[in-house]
């Protein structure tokens, strides 16, 4: 297989590239690793490319990808929205099928009080159809993938921001009973997703809403949280109103930026995908929510 096909990987230092990277390795392939960063696993099998501006280094052990060499099979795990910016490069090299990331935010934000969530929704809607679009013009098959709350190794922006947030106060602020039902789905089972799509036949030109392997109140999933870290739940309820302004205070540190009172109001809304489909098309399976001390912040 590693003579026969090479492929693409745009976004490949993100948290589920990270997770994909070793999938692909191991079973033979060569890949040309694309990031805007300029470090990444150093594995044999992985030639590492620069995506960023000419004015700034290439990454390290990185070389010349020759634009005459064919990569028939991309996956890209970057965010959806920057992929139509990659369009000529994919076509450069003749691209055949690619495998991009969206999420379900698509659906859970288009309607968020929160003007910049709206946006992500929009920017994310707007970018599935853009590569619809574009791959169709071209003769290029499609698969695209919409996780809910990705988390794992202690990196993403979801559970671990809540792990930071717990060893930081020692608290957590919930609005109201805080029930809505979460379906935390870890990095890796989310790079095994992307593999699968690289050759089924049945998701060509589909979109799949892949969820986690457990259902639970947004309340519980938050316990689970304090357990991991080996401290006893301390969770407080708060209205609304103080709520927004807690987190009004909380963006003005750098870390807390993307924080915002939308997200408190869907700690009561069940956001619930089935991913039958992918279960059946890709094999999709899911671990349940069991949080690891490799998927807390170091």
């Amino acid at each position: 297989m590693a003579d026969a096909y090479q492929m693409g990987v745009l976004g490949a230092t993100s948290l589920v590239g990270e997770c994909l990277l070793p999938l692909l390795t191991q079973a033979g392939w060569r890949v040309a690793a694309f990031s805007r960063r300029q470090t990444g696993q150093v594995a044999e099998g992985v030639e590492w490319r620069c995506l960023s501006s000419a004015d700034l280094p290439s990454p390290p052990n990185s070389k010349p990808l020759p634009e005459t060499r064919s990569l028939p099979l991309w996956i890209c795990v970057a965010p959806i929205w920057v992929l139509p910016e990659h369009f000529a490069l994919l076509s450069a090299h003749g691209a055949r099928r690619v495998v991009a990331l969206s999420s379900t935010s698509r659906f859970t934000k288009d309607d968020s009080s929160d003007l910049q969530e709206r946006a992500v929704a929009h920017r994310l809607a707007e970018a599935e159809a853009r590569l619809q679009t574009w791959a169709e013009d071209h003769g290029v098959e499609w698969v695209i993938l919409r996780p809910t709350l990705i988390y794992g190794r202690g990196q993403d922006k979801n559970i671990a921001e809540l792990a930071r947030f717990i060893q930081r106060f020692g608290f957590f602020p919930l609005l109201g009973e805080a029930i809505g039902a979460r379906q935390p789905v870890h990095a890796e089972d989310v790079a095994l997703a992307c593999l699968a799509g690289l050759h089924c036949a049945a998701a060509t030109n589909r979109a799949y809403n892949i969820s986690g392997g457990e259902t639970l109140p947004y309340r519980e999933m938050v316990k689970r949280v304090f357990a991991a870290l080996h401290l006893q739940p301390r969770l407080f309820a708060i209205p609304l109103a103080a709520f927004q302004s807690v987190v009004a205070l909380l963006r003005l540190l750098p870390r807390y930026r993307h924080w915002s009172g939308g997200m408190a109001e869907r700690m009561n809304r069940d956001l619930v995908f089935d991913h039958t489909d992918a279960a059946r098309d890709l094999g999709f399976s899911p671990r349940p929510f069991l949080l690891g001390q490799n998927d807390l912040p170091r």
